[in-house]
């Protein structure tokens, strides 16, 4: 099957043939003519299955059929929201890309970058938007996006949306829009928990049901493999593993952003060139970081599970699981990094006894055991007992003044600027600084600390046990 016969328009097929495409992938294939039609569609597709092509071409192709009128300003029709900026950018790209022949304006808006820019574009007009939810209603909140008026609605990686604690967001936006028969709505997520189908019932009005592989499952063309080795000489054999093996470009996940700054730390100290990627690094030094990572001035990219969804790096050879990830499903969208649009892909992770039931978790998901090597010269000991990953799954956290149930992604007051608080609006921000108590004395706030036995954590995670940079103005996710 071609793209010819799926009813796209001939400025579409030309922007696809640019691309060097000529044949759809199976979501595009299910996916773009029921779109064309007007029908709700609620699609589960793993990464890099060609998911983003598969909403934006029949996207542009209906707003381009029913133009609101010649010589108008642009009047936004059509909103895709996204958890992260990455993916915000890559989505964007994606309008930018296969709309180039089309009169069509476009805008990606996301935060932890200056508004002002922002307003100006969406002030000159847009016939599309992709934002990630809290930067979104930044907007509506000093009245410069009108929702009013949207006709397709797309929600990006809805699965991690809500695992982020989009949910309230969402809502906010959902209420802001035409009545659900008066838009289409397109949902795409990689897995269908509880949560995303008591979305989807609200959301969707009888849609059609796409799904191209089975729930949770990695890509079949990547090979997956397990080295058990004691945790103290793990970055011994992760640059060992690099060395001996000559990887160019690899792919490393931790599970907090301290300890994707010490390891990257680590590997250039081993002459290793490494970059760290994750919620407190500014866009552009994000942008900085993944830009070298694909050119190859960078040998390691090192990241959170932020960095799980939204990359998109063309023929990734390898990723590692430096640490495993709290939950289970992150570990699918970890190597889905890599083995992309077909192409073979290596999945390593380096386990340590602490990560054990991690690991029974992640493979009962993966519905089958991933295979486990030992590397000479790296035998764990058997004497060294497990000690307990915080937060971690089927771990007790430990307990935090001003923690309170329900508080599910929230930080504690004293993290000062900690990736972990909740993303604020504006007013909240201002109401914060108007209610926010004065400093104690200098002797008091000493007597304090000196008092304290044990230093405390400066950044709390989540009661998941992972990073919610989706949630912060400087994080990984929007504001």
């Amino acid at each position: 099957m071609s793209f010819d016969s799926l009813g796209l328009s001939a400025e579409l097929l030309r922007a696809v043939g640019e691309q060097g495409y000529e044949e759809p992938t199976p979501i595009q294939r299910k996916a773009i003519p029921v779109i064309l039609e007007g029908r709700d569609v609620m699609a589960g597709a793993q990464t890099g299955t060609g998911k983003t092509a598969g909403f934006t071409l029949p996207l542009l192709q209906r707003l381009s059929a029913n133009p609101v009128g010649r010589g108008r300003r642009p009047v936004l029709r059509a909103l895709v929201l996204t958890p992260t900026r990455e993916l915000a950018a890559q989505v964007g790209g994606s309008v930018e890309t296969y709309g180039r022949h089309l009169k069509l304006q476009s805008a990606v808006i996301f935060g932890g970058v200056k508004i002002n820019p922002q307003i100006e574009k969406l002030r000159r007009g847009v016939d599309i938007l992709v934002s990630t939810p809290g930067r979104l209603l930044d907007h509506v909140g000093q009245k410069t996006v009108d929702l009013s008026r949207i006709e397709i609605l797309v929600l990006d990686e809805a699965d991690r949306m809500l695992d982020m604690g989009f949910i309230h967001d969402i809502r906010k936006v959902l209420a802001l829009l035409p009545a659900n028969g008066a838009r289409q709505n397109l949902l795409f997520s990689a897995t269908f928990s509880d949560e995303i189908k008591r979305l989807a019932d609200r959301l969707l009005n009888r849609p059609e049901l796409i799904e191209v592989a089975r729930r949770n499952t990695a890509a079949e063309r990547i090979d997956q493999i397990v080295h058990p080795v004691d945790r103290h000489r793990k970055r011994e054999m992760l640059s060992h593993l690099i060395g001996t093996r000559d990887w160019r470009q690899v792919l490393v996940f931790t599970r907090t952003k301290h300890g994707a700054n010490r390891l990257t730390q680590q590997l250039e100290r081993d002459g290793l060139s490494a970059a760290a990627i994750h919620g407190n690094k500014s866009q552009a030094a994000r942008t900085r970081a993944l830009a070298g990572f694909k050119r190859g001035d960078v040998r390691v990219l090192v990241a959170t599970d932020i960095a799980a969804r939204g990359l998109d790096i063309d023929q990734l050879p390898h990723v590692v699981n430096y640490e495993l990830p709290n939950v289970p499903e992150d570990y699918v969208h970890r190597i889905g990094r890599t083995g992309r649009a077909g192409n073979e892909g290596q999945a390593i992770s380096l386990v340590c006894v602490d990560e054990h039931k991690l690991l029974k978790d992640i493979e009962r998901v993966l519905k089958r055991r991933v295979p486990s090597v030992i590397l000479d010269g790296y035998e764990p000991d058997p004497g060294i007992r497990a000690e307990p990953i915080e937060n971690g799954r089927g771990v007790k956290g430990r307990s935090r003044p001003g923690k309170q149930p329900g508080d599910r992604n929230r930080g504690s007051s004293s993290a000062g600027k900690s990736t972990n608080a909740p993303r604020e609006t504006g007013a909240d921000r201002s109401a914060n600084k108007r209610t926010s108590p004065k400093p104690a004395p200098r002797h008091v706030r000493r007597k304090s600390i000196d008092s304290q036995a044990k230093p405390q954590h400066r950044h709390p995670r989540s009661a998941r046990g992972r990073e919610t940079p989706a949630l912060l103005g400087d994080g990984f996710g929007d504001e």
